[in-house]
């Protein structure tokens, strides 16, 4: 009997691995819907977590009650306040492609008045041949914008319950890991032959670029953005806010960013007569603007991971292109959690040739 217990376990091994990857296949279809929601709240929990523990700390080991706190104050300071601003921004965008369209209206029944303001000014004659096709891609640019915004309002709206059901899964979820965050750590790594050492440096890495994405990519870009759009705001260009949403979201480009919403506009204004405002803007952007990267970026990033600024770029765009806004902190989060186990395994085979390379010389 003794010899037959290998035997029969093999089957029993198979059947189990086949009846396991077979519910977890089941059961990533029944959640796959909220895995957006859940991958968040991790990332908001692992940047809550330094404040969860104070608070643990402060009544007295009571984690439940901590993580209440926790996730409440996210919610008051965070989300909410964003809510509010993403409706500014709506209405916003509605009245600039509402602008633009009757701009281009006006140029097509007043077909001079362009041409009077290139000619006005010496460096923008030479794009008196090409007036009419400024005017042909300026209408098709408002339609598609016109649409597209109409389109998100109303997607928008058909899907507010879809959105505040995410919004509840995604704090609870937050609660959840912020209460039994390290047991489901501990439960998920125990099926796995990777070493504390192994286990520590993903959670650490899926943790520091989380903060390094939010307080970097996020804070720096809504500074950034928020600098450009009150410069807008002054010089009385409609649609700061929503000109500002724009270059925050820019800003994760490196070099350009915001100079791609900011020097059209420069010229927009020139073109329209206000010399002192567009130079104003001009030098505000160039100088402000351009440096604040430069100086908030060390002191709000810190030691967490720093990636290079060509992964930092694909890997929030394509995450745009895979999670929608939350791609910004998700992609880089990825393309981090990429490297960092690339470089595991490199270790690991370096360990392995100097575990069979070591018996060898002890020979010679």
């Amino acid at each position: 009997m003794q010899h037959e217990t290998p035997s029969l376990s093999k089957p029993r091994v198979a059947f189990l691995l086949l009846l396991s990857v077979s519910i977890t296949l089941l059961f990533f279809w029944v959640v796959k819907g909220f895995l957006l929601a859940l991958l968040m709240a991790a990332v908001l929990a692992g940047v809550a977590h330094p404040l969860h523990r104070r608070f643990t700390a402060l009544f007295g080991g009571r984690e439940a009650l901590a993580s209440g706190v926790t996730v409440s104050l996210s919610l008051l300071l965070v989300i909410i306040p964003l809510l509010l601003f993403l409706g500014v921004l709506v209405s916003e965008a509605v009245e600039v492609s509402k602008s633009a369209g009757d701009w281009v209206a006006r140029q097509v029944q007043q077909p001079g008045s362009l041409k009077q303001q290139l000619e006005a000014h010496p460096d923008l004659r030479r794009l008196l041949p090409y007036q009419d096709e400024i005017i042909t891609r300026a209408s098709q640019l408002a339609t598609k914008t016109g649409s597209f915004v109409a389109e998100g309002v109303a997607a928008g709206a058909m899907g507010t319950a879809e959105f505040l059901l995410m919004l509840f899964v995604a704090l609870y979820a937050m609660f959840c890991f912020l209460k039994n965050g390290k047991a489901v750590l501990d439960w998920m790594f125990a099926y796995t032959p990777l070493s504390a050492g192994d286990r520590k440096r993903l959670v650490s890495t899926f943790d520091s670029v989380g903060r390094a994405t939010l307080k970097g990519t996020l804070i720096i870009g809504i500074v950034q953005g928020g600098l450009a759009g009150l410069s807008f705001w002054m010089a009385d260009i409609e649609g700061a806010v929503f000109w500002g949403a724009v270059m925050t979201i820019l800003s994760i480009i490196p070099a350009v960013g915001t100079a791609l919403v900011w020097i059209p506009a420069v010229i927009f204004l020139a073109l329209d007569g206000h010399i002192g405002a567009a130079v104003a803007v001009g030098l505000w952007c160039a100088i402000v603007v351009g440096t604040a990267d430069n100086v908030l970026r060390p002191l709000l990033v810190g030691k967490d991971t720093k990636m290079p600024d060509l992964m930092v770029l694909l890997t929030t765009l394509g995450g745009l292109a895979l999670f929608g806004a939350a791609g910004i902190v998700l992609g880089p989060i990825v393309g981090a959690l990429f490297i960092a186990a690339w470089d595991l395994w490199g270790s690991a085979v370096e360990e392995a040739r100097q575990s069979i390379s070591t018996p060898s010389a002890g020979v010679g």
